[in-house]
């Protein structure tokens, strides 16, 4: 497309493949938005785009994720409030017509498997390394595990006397995070492998868990840092790639010629010869 649409404090900068969403710094811009910077979405990533009236004389575009696409959107799992959704566009009203534009032509760029849900994560996760201050410790992450430093002046006894934790990603399962304005309060769960059946503990006396909220702790870092322990554990727990090389035919004859070798020394039947060389022709 090669085109712009500015919106209040965000801009959707179009490109054949993809939409560059920036986001302006400001003391009006939410916080959130200003640590995630600006973030590339791929049209294959997008669901669909919704368009509607907003409030006090505007007009919002909504780009809506694939599930499974945006790591990010997977880890606030719906708990976003609707001025820090990094997919929305507020415009003034003059310019539905062109609003209502850009939404035809993102919808004539999504990809076929638009109304299913993605097999992997399309949306680059914020790149460590990451870090942000809870009421009760540090989290740290480093690409490879998971560090939480407590604070003495925060962290309850249970923590403070099982000492600093780490948590290699390949032993992680997932992440849980939590809004302050959630019924459990803010927190940032890790899920370690094989727990997930067990009750979980209060956040403040599990190992696993940061505490913050409002007044106290970084709400705005700690979802990008929760996105990016997440796609971590999705990229280490992703099944190999299946190799579509096909076998070396020169190989294949040399075994089948081994094969005729020990057929004619009397070490292979010929049931055993022709089953054998039946297996490797059907590999070619």
């Amino acid at each position: 497309m090669g085109d712009v649409l500015t919106g209040f404090h965000t801009v959707w900068e179009f490109d054949t493949d993809s939409v560059l969403i920036r986001f302006e710094r400001g003391i009006r811009t939410p916080k959130l938005l200003q640590v995630l910077g600006e973030r590339r979405v791929p049209y294959e990533a997008l669901a669909a785009v919704e368009q509607a009236p907003g409030k006090h004389g505007t007009v919002v575009l909504r780009a809506v994720p694939r599930p499974g696409a945006d790591p990010l959107i997977e880890a606030a799992d719906g708990r976003l409030k609707e001025g820090s959704d990094p997919y929305r566009l507020v415009l003034p009203a003059e310019r539905e017509p062109l609003a209502a534009y850009y939404a035809d032509e993102i919808r004539s760029a999504l990809g076929p498997a638009a109304g299913e849900p993605a097999e992997r994560h399309l949306v680059a996760a914020p790149a460590p390394p990451l870090s942000f201050k809870a009421y009760d410790g540090k989290a740290s992450f480093d690409g490879s595990a998971v560090h939480f430093r407590w604070f003495w002046t925060g962290a309850s006894s249970t923590k403070w006397k099982a000492g600093d934790q780490r948590f290699p990603v390949a032993a992680l399962a997932g992440v849980r995070w939590c809004s302050p304005d959630s019924p459990e309060g803010g927190h940032l769960r890790l899920l370690p492998r094989g727990d997930t059946d067990r009750p979980a503990a209060e956040p403040d006396q599990d190992l696993a868990s940061v505490v913050f909220g409002r007044g106290y702790g970084l709400v705005h870092e700690s979802l990008p840092f929760a996105a990016a322990v997440l796609a971590a554990v999705r990229a280490a727990t992703a099944a190999p790639p299946v190799s579509s090389a096909r076998p070396d035919p020169g190989g294949i004859a040399d075994r089948i010629r081994h094969l005729g070798a020990l057929h004619e020394a009397g070490l292979l039947t010929d049931d055993e010869f022709s089953s054998k060389k039946a297996e490797l022709l059907a590999e070619l």
